[in-house]
C-alpha cells in the first residue's frame, strides 16, 4: 500500500466503534491507490510500484523463503491485507480468485507461529476442497520452510491413520477441509484448544458446498481469543453473517473497485456455437495453437470428463482427468503430473474450478456452456493467474444458447450470440493462432510428454483394492495409452494383473470345460486333446476334480474326454 497509509488503516481499524466492517479499496489496475476521500488516508503520496514484504516487516526467513521461490513483490490484496493482519487485527479480504489471497494469510500465520512449539496446532486454516488443501499446505510449507513449521493436510479421502500419526508426532500449521477436520477434533485427536490463528480460504465456496454448518461447528471449538482471517472471491449474505458473528471488528479489504467486473481483463475470450459432434475435432485443434502452455478443459459431467481425456490420448495428446468417480490417489496422481508439465491437458469437472493455481496454465477450454457467471468466472480464472495473459474459450450448443445470453449480459462481456463455428472454420485458426495445416490428430515429432503413466500413484489403501482401481482405470483408458504399461507403483499393480489375474482366468475356464488359451499348463492343455494320449493315469483324476468342483458340465469339444468322467465317477 501507499507510503504512510499503514498508520491511518490501523487507526481507522483502531477507532472503530462500529459491528459493520470498515471497508478499503484498491483499483484493480495494480496502482495502490487507497480511497483519498476518507479523512485518515486524503493526501497519501503516490507509489509507483507495489512494496516488497520486507518492507511491510515479514520477518527475514520468509522474505528469503518467498524470494528463493521468485517472490519479492506483493499484490493488491497482499500490500493491502499484511499491514493489518501482521498487526494481529480480524481481515475480511476480498479479491477475485488468482490474486494472491493465499499470502495475503500465510505470511501473517507464519509470522505469529512460535517454533519450537509444543505439537499442539497453533494455527488452522480451513478450505472447502482437497485440492485447495494441497496447494495451500504447499504454498504455507515453502514460506515457513526456513523457519521450521510443520504444516500437516487433514482432508477426507486418505487414510485417518497417518493424519492421526502426524499430529500425535507434532503440528505447528493444520490445514484441512471442514468434514475431516470436524471428525478428528471430535474425536480428539485434533486438539483445537491452542489455535491463536484461523482462516477461512474460500468462504462463499464452502457455502456453496453446504459446509457452514461444520464451519460454525469448528469455530465454536477454537478459543475465543483468536485472529481470524475471512477470504473469499463474493461475500453473499450467509458469509457476512458469520463474519459478524465470529470476527472481532474486523476490517473489509476489496482489492478492486465497487464496480469493476469479475473478469480478468488479461484473459482474451472467445466463444463459439459448436456442434456437440464436432466438439472433439474441434478442441483438438485448439491444442495445437502456437505457444499453448498447460490447458484446462471443464466439462458438465464426471462422464464426459472421462470421455474427453481418453479421446485426447487417443489422439496423441498428453492429457488426464480429474473428478469424482476416481479416487483420491489417482486425483492427486493427475494433478502432480499436470503440474509437472508429464501432462499438459487437465479435463476436469467443477470440483477443479477452484483451489488448482498451477503456473503456465495459458488456456481454459469451456467444452460445455456453464451453468452460471459465478461458474464461468471460476472456470476461466485457471488462467490469467498473478499478471499473466490468458486465453478462454467456450463451447456453446444450440440449446445452451439461452443460457449463455444471459451469462453475458450479467458480466458484461458484449457477446450475446456466439459465432457459428466448426473444426474448418477459417476465423478458429485465426482467433487462436493455430497452423492452418493442422488435423485431429497430435503429429508424432510433437508427442514428447512423459504422459500420466510416468507419473506414480500412492497406493492410498493397498491389496485387493489398489489393484481394482487399477483395473477400472485400465479400462476407462485414462491411466495410460493403449498397448503402454505405466511405470512405477501404478506398473507393479499392472504387472500383477497380469501375473495373477490372467492364469486365474485360464484356471476357470479349465474348470468350465472351455478351451485354454497359450498360458495354460502344459499337462492341463495335453489332457484335453484327446482320450487317447500318453497322460499318466496319477494326472487324469485331478483334472477331472477340477472340472467337478466347477460344477459344469463337459462342453462339446471335449467330448473325447468323457471317458475320464466316467471312470472317475466309477
Amino acid at each position: 500500500m501507499r507510503a504512510g497509509t499503514r498508520e491511518a488503516i490501523t487507526l481507522t481499524v483502531s477507532n472503530n466503534t462500529r459491528l459493520d466492517p470498515v471497508t478499503l479499496e484498491h483499483s484493480e489496475a495494480g496502482l495502490p491507490e487507497v480511497d483519498t476521500s476518507h479523512p485518515l488516508t486524503a493526501g497519501a503520496p503516490v507509489r509507483t510500484e507495489a512494496p516488497t514484504f520486507a518492507e511491510l516487516g515479514v520477518r527475514e526467513e520468509i522474505v528469503r523463503a518467498l524470494a528463493e521461490a521468485g517472490i519479492e513483490r506483493t499484490f493488491a490484496i497482499q500490500e493491502l491485507t499484511l499491514p493489518i493482519a501482521l498487526a494481529g487485527d480480524d481481515v475480511i479480504g476480498q479479491a477475485r480468485t488468482g490474486t494472491g489471497k493465499t499470502l495475503g494469510f500465510g505470511v501473517p500465520l507464519l509470522q505469529r507461529v512460535v517454533t519450537p512449539g509444543d505439537g499442539v496446532p497453533q494455527a488452522l486454516v480451513v478450505v472447502p476442497t482437497r485440492e485447495l488443501c494441497l496447494q495451500v499446505t504447499h504454498d504455507i510449507s515453502d514460506a515457513g520452510k526456513h523457519l521450521g513449521v510443520r504444516v500437516e493436510a487433514i482432508y477426507g479421502g486418505r487414510p485417518y491413520e497417518p493424519q492421526i500419526a502426524a499430529l500425535r508426532k507434532g503440528v505447528d500449521v493444520v490445514v484441512g477441509t471442514p468434514g475431516r477436520l470436524l471428525d478428528l477434533a471430535e474425536q480428539r485427536h485434533l486438539v483445537l484448544g491452542k489455535v491463536r490463528n484461523l482462516v477461512l480460504d474460500e468462504a462463499d465456496e464452502m457455502l456453496d458446498l453446504g459446509f457452514l454448518p461444520d464451519i460454525e461447528r469448528i469455530l465454536r471449538m477454537v478459543p475465543d481469543e483468536r485472529q481470524t482471517m475471512l477470504f473469499s472471491a463474493t461475500m453473499p449474505g450467509p458469509i457476512i453473517k458469520l463474519a459478524r458473528t465470529f470476527l472481532n471488528q474486523p476490517t473489509h479489504i476489496r482489492a478492486e473497485e465497487n464496480d469493476a467486473g469479475a473478469i480478468h481483463e488479461r484473459t482474451k475470450q472467445f466463444v463459439y456455437r459448436a456442434h456437440s459432434l464436432d466438439k472433439a475435432e474441434l478442441i483438438a485443434r485448439v491444442l495445437q495453437a502456437r505457444d499453448r502452455g498447460l490447458t484446462m478443459i471443464f466439462t458438465k459431467t464426471k462422464r464426459t470428463a472421462q470421455k474427453i481425456s481418453d479421446d485426447l490420448v487417443e489422439r496423441g495428446f498428453a492429457s488426464a482427468a480429474v473428478h469424482g468417480d476416481l479416487g483420491q490417489g489417482a486425483r492427486e496422481q493427475a494433478l502432480r503430473a499436470f503440474r509437472s508439465g508429464k501432462v499438459d491437458v487437465l479435463v476436469a469437472t467443477d470440483v477443479a474450478a477452484r483451489g488448482i493455481d498451477v503456473e503456465g496454465v495459458t488456456h481454459v477450454i469451456n467444452y460445455q456452456c456453464p451453468e452460471d457467471e459465478k461458474t464461468y468466472v471460476h472456470r476461466i480464472g485457471r488462467t490469467g493467474r498473478a499478471g499473466r495473459e490468458g486465453v478462454a474459450v467456450t463451447l456453446v450448443d444450440w440449446d445452451e444458447e439461452p443460457r449463455w445470453k444471459l451469462i453475458s449480459d450479467t458480466l458484461g462481456l458484449g457477446i450475446p450470440e456466439p459465432v457459428e463455428t466448426y473444426s474448418t472454420s477459417d476465423h478458429l485458426f485465426t482467433d487462436l493462432d493455430v497452423p492452418t495445416d493442422v488435423t485431429g490428430r497430435l503429429p508424432l515429432s510433437q508427442r514428447t510428454r512423459a504422459g500420466l503413466a510416468a507419473e506414480v500413484e500412492e497406493d492410498l489403501s493397498g491389496g485387493k483394492k489398489a489393484r481394482g482401481r487399477s483395473r477400472s482405470r485400465s479400462r476407462g483408458g485414462a491411466s495410460r495409452p493403449a498397448g503402454q504399461g505405466p511405470t512405477g507403483q501404478q506398473g507393479q499393480a499392472s504387472d500383477g494383473e497380469q501375473g495373477e489375474t490372467k492364469p486365474r482366468r485360464k484356471r476357470r475356464r479349465s474348470r468350465g470345460g472351455v478351451d485354454q488359451g497359450e498360458g495354460a499348463p502344459a499337462a492341463e492343455a495335453q489332457a484335453s486333446a484327446s482320450d487317447g494320449d500318453d497322460t499318466p493315469k496319477a494326472d487324469r483324476p485331478r483334472r477331472v476334480r477340477r472340472r467337478r468342483r466347477a460344477g459344469a458340465d463337459v462342453a462339446a469339444g471335449d467330448q473325447a474326454n468323457t471317458g475320464d468322467t466316467e471312470r472317475s465317477a466309477d
